[in-house]
This record gives structure tokens, sequence and C-alpha cells, in this order.
């Protein structure tokens, strides 16, 4: 393979390859040990950064030592020509300065500290699916429905690639089941997704054994119990 399929890891790693890059890079994966382990070392460092950037959320002490700083200052003598100098009340217009200044830094680490939870917890599952798609002893299950396939390791953790799905509707998402048997009326959830085009690469939540089958539907976007609609994209029994 040309060297220039060895620098498409990053951009697979942020989904940030078109269609035809994705499917290219992921064909070249699958045998090129060095994307592995340059795919594996780029999550680490990307995990790493996300840790480092967080840290503790400003407590309230904050608000107060800003304040205590604020009253241990002066006021101020402003003049206004032509008229006498006169001490203006600055005081109290620095100290409610001071105090948003501290709310607004605690309602940003707080909002920040959320945003870096979330982004670790997506590098986890990306690393984890990532992890799995390289597994020289998973299996790969072709789709009866659908276009592309279903890995599952030996612990039966999967991995649903899938193609042409388009963002889902508003109001919408897509919903993966596991269905043992093929019996669609025993399925149980296993995770949302909200489409894109191109490739969808979607780690499923719950553990797949032989004989189930991977399904996807439409379901309002909060999810369901149990698939309100017809699978749209299914597997051939694990």
């Amino acid at each position: 393979m040309e060297t220039g399929i060895h620098e498409l890891t990053a951009g697979y790693a942020l989904d940030a390859l078109d269609e035809d890059e994705r499917s290219a890079y992921e064909a070249h994966l699958a045998d090129c040990e060095h994307c592995q382990q340059e795919l594996a070392s780029f999550w680490t460092t990307t995990e790493a950064l996300a840790v480092a950037a967080s840290g503790p959320e400003p407590s309230m002490a904050l608000r107060e030592r800003i304040l205590a700083d604020v009253r241990a200052e002066p006021q101020n003598l402003v003049a206004f020509e032509p008229r006498r100098w006169r001490v203006a009340p600055v005081l109290g217009a620095a100290a409610a300065v001071a105090a948003v200044v501290a709310l607004g830094i605690g309602l940003w680490a707080s909002s920040l500290s959320s945003e870096l939870d979330e982004t670790r917890a997506a590098l986890a599952r990306a690393q984890a699916a990532a992890q799995l798609l390289v597994d020289p002893a998973a299996q790969t299950v072709a789709l009866q429905q659908g276009t592309g396939r279903l890995v599952v390791d030996a612990d039966g953790q999967a991995v649903l690639v899938v193609e042409g799905l388009e963002q889902a509707p508003a109001g919408k998402t897509y919903e993966l089941w596991i269905v043992p048997g093929g019996d669609i009326a025993a399925a149980s959830p296993a995770g949302l997704f909200p489409g894109r085009d191109g490739t969808e690469v979607v780690r499923l939540d719950g553990t797949v054994t032989a004989g189930d089958v991977v399904a996807v539907t439409v379901e309002a976007a909060a999810g369901a119990d149990a698939p309100t609609t017809q699978p749209i994209v299914a597997s051939d029994p694990v």
C-alpha cells in the first residue's frame, strides 16, 4: 500500500475521513501492524491530554478571595473637570464585577468538566472499538440486511460497521438491538447512535452470544425498551 495511507491514521481516529478514505484505511488497517500500533498510541495520547486538561472545579472560596482582595484596595479618586475632585464609590461596583467573574469561572469550570467527562467517555468507546476491529481473533459476521459487517471478539463484545445510514430524522435516533436467536420479540437494547453520511462504527452495549442477531431500528430520540419499527439493518446469526 502506498505511503500516503499511513498518514490517514490521525484523521481516522478523529472521524475526519470521507467515505472512500475510511474504507481504504480500514482495509489497510487489518494487515498493517504499524498503523495498528500508531492508532492505539494516538488514542492513548489524546486521552492523556484530555485528563491533563481537566482539574478540580474552583470552589466557592475563590469568590471570597477575589472579594477580599477587592475590599483591601483603597478607594479611588476620580476627577471630573471642570468640577472639584470627589471620591467615587467604586468599591461596590468592583465587588459586583468580582462576584460576577467568580461565578462565571465556576460555571465555566463546571461546564468544562462535564464536557471533558463526555470526551473521555467517547475516547474510551472509540478506542475500544478500534482495538476490537483490529483484533485478529475477532469474528466477522456479514449483514443479511444493510451494508457493512459485525465484528465480535471472543468475549462477545461487538462493533457494528454500517454504511449508507444518513443522519436520523429530527426527533429520531437509530437503536441497536441484540436479538437472541433472531426473535425480535426478545430483543434487548444495545445502544443509540445518530447516524451520519458515510461509514458508521458503533460499539454495542452488552454481550453477543452464539446464535444472536444484531439489528438496528429507527426509534424516538430517547430510545425504546423494545423495537417499535422493523429493522433496517440486521446481521446474520453470530
